[in-house]
């Protein structure tokens, strides 16, 4: 198949990145969302705190199973329960986008200050 030709030729599969995992309530484990998503060929990206938790008092246990588990299961579940799981998809993805964006432009309004200011100062 044309993907092994290309893994052959050196191609790397693309990973699965799960995003900004901190745990942002007090009463929840700040490892929470480390531990729940843990899975081989995955890109974890997590505050600094997060990382140092998981350090300190993480342990991964078992990974998620490369067939997806009961995930059939428990969607079904969430459509019997009326969640319209598509739409809930959409609104998410979007408002991630748009938090990455306002992120990233945060991020370069930043560099354009201190950029300016190491310009002005020689």
């Amino acid at each position: 198949p044309r993907w092994q030709r290309i893994l052959n030729e050196g191609a790397r599969p693309q990973r699965l990145l799960w995003a900004s995992t901190g745990t942002k309530d007090p009463k929840a484990s700040d490892v929470l969302y480390v531990k729940a998503l843990a899975a081989p060929f995955t890109v974890n990206t997590m505050p600094e705190g997060t990382l140092k938790a998981l350090g300190d008092h993480g342990d991964i246990g078992a990974l998620l199973p490369a067939d997806g588990g009961d995930c059939e299961a428990v969607l079904s579940r969430f459509a019997q329960a009326g969640v319209d799981v598509e739409a809930l998809a959409a609104q998410l993805q979007e408002e991630g986008a748009k938090s990455f964006v306002a992120s990233w432009s945060d991020l370069m309004d930043v560099i354009a200050h201190k950029s300016a200011a190491l310009a002005s100062a020689s």
